[in-house]
């Protein structure tokens, strides 16, 4: 039987900072760095620690039943605007970094990122988990059309960054697209890189409005009793990940 007060004392003895918080009566781990959301994760699996990974709480707030026996796992302190490589047209965030900040931080660059000027009030993390799209005139416009590369730890501690920031044609599934409108099921993301766009073509983006946020699809999918080839690839790929179902269905 799992016993959150052994975990924490073990997170404690780890961590003797302020690393440890809690927010709304639930313990919550604020890691600085994808080296410390691993060492939490690999305590989880050898505590069978139930964990909850969270941005800002605006879309899911951990709070009450079903979070009560959990630990929330928040990116608030992964914040930093890391890399804007202009000639390249790529920036790279932390996961934490809130969306609507970055075309204001990179305008004297005359680089912009779509999804940037929505009215989304998350992080860059909590933007892709959640599986933000808009509408361009018509066509579906997912912010994962700009997400090329991230460094993300596993449910088992391991940190593994799939993509590539090049241009270039890539055979076979693009795996970092998987993390995107995955709800933190698949793992923590603690940083982001995205393709950004040079400012002349901003007019072409004056009608980009958000959608609703739509947890839906993906929960359907990880429901047992429901047998479409997208639904059992993405229960395949929860169990790849996660094993030990510390990142469980709320």
């Amino acid at each position: 039987m799992p016993d959150r007060t052994t975990f924490l004392k073990a997170v404690g003895d780890a961590f003797p900072d302020d690393r440890l918080t809690w927010q709304k009566t639930i313990p919550t781990f604020h890691p600085q760095s994808a080296d410390e959301a691993g060492q939490i994760f690999r305590l989880a699996n050898q505590h069978s620690q139930k964990c909850f990974i969270t941005g800002f709480g605006n879309n899911i707030d951990p709070i009450g039943s079903p979070f009560d026996q959990m630990v929330t796992v928040r990116t608030d302190r992964l914040n930093n605007l890391m890399e804007v490589a202009e000639q390249d047209l790529y920036v790279k965030v932390g996961a934490g970094y809130p969306l609507k900040e970055l075309n204001l931080d990179i305008a004297k660059s005359k680089i912009f990122l779509p999804h940037s000027d929505l009215p989304y009030v998350g992080s860059f993390g909590g933007g892709v988990a959640a599986g933000l799209s808009a509408d361009l005139n018509g066509r579906d416009w997912p912010i994962k059309k700009y997400f090329i590369k991230a460094e993300i730890v596993t449910p088992l501690g391991e940190i593994i960054t799939p993509g590539s920031v090049c241009f270039k044609s890539v055979s076979g599934y693009d795996i970092v697209k998987l993390y995107a409108g995955s709800w933190g099921l698949y793992g923590l993301i603690t940083s982001l890189w995205f393709r950004v766009l040079p400012d002349t073509a901003r007019h072409e983006f004056q009608s980009l409005t958000q959608k609703p946020l739509d947890r839906t699809l993906f929960l359907q999918a990880m429901e047992r009793g429901n047998e479409s080839t997208d639904a059992v690839y993405t229960r395949k790929i929860k169990e790849k990940f996660d094993p030990n179902g510390i990142l469980p269905v709320v």
